[in-house]
């Protein structure tokens, strides 16, 4: 949240490009797009950012890392700078005349997903304070704890069936 405050105080809007949104109910990737949307959207309303300032994009992978840009750019608006941590998504945009700004990072050793999923499927509660406390509600509602725990168990592998 620090890091899309940090960057609405540059730019006018912010399109935030929820990646790999094909890929759901996996141990990478435990949730739909549409539950990362409402998880993001219930974080930005609750830290009071103007949602009227933020366009929440899904976007599904793509494999053909040339045509990768092109791919983007028909999904979103146009836009001027893209601010992202990934160096080599970050080669692409500017390989394509984009400016790049390296993501601001806050804390990224404490607040990592991987950490909050493993602390779930431990049964620590602590994760809670690791998420705002309207993820943490969508979280409860969705089940997550028994998701995660079926999916580390194999039982969502279709090869298993």
């Amino acid at each position: 949240m620090k890091a899309i405050q940090h960057i609405l105080g540059e730019v006018d809007e912010l399109v935030i490009v929820v990646g790999s949104a094909q890929f759901n109910y996996s141990e990478k990737d435990p949730f739909t797009a549409g539950e990362r949307v409402l998880m993001l959207r219930a974080a930005l309303k609750e830290a009071g950012v103007d949602l009227g300032r933020v366009i929440i994009i899904p976007l599904n992978n793509f494999e053909n890392n040339h045509s990768w840009v092109k791919y983007l750019e028909s999904y979103v608006p146009p836009f001027d700078v893209a601010y992202t941590g990934n160096q080599f998504v970050a080669m692409l945009l500017r390989n394509a005349g984009y400016r790049v700004v390296q993501q601001p990072l806050f804390s990224r050793d404490i607040y990592v997903s991987t950490l909050v999923r493993k602390k779930m499927m431990d049964g620590d509660e602590t994760w809670r304070e690791l998420v705002p406390p309207s993820v943490a509600k969508i979280l409860d509602e969705l089940k997550s704890v028994e998701r995660l725990r079926v999916i580390s168990a194999g039982e969502a592998d279709p090869l298993k069936w």
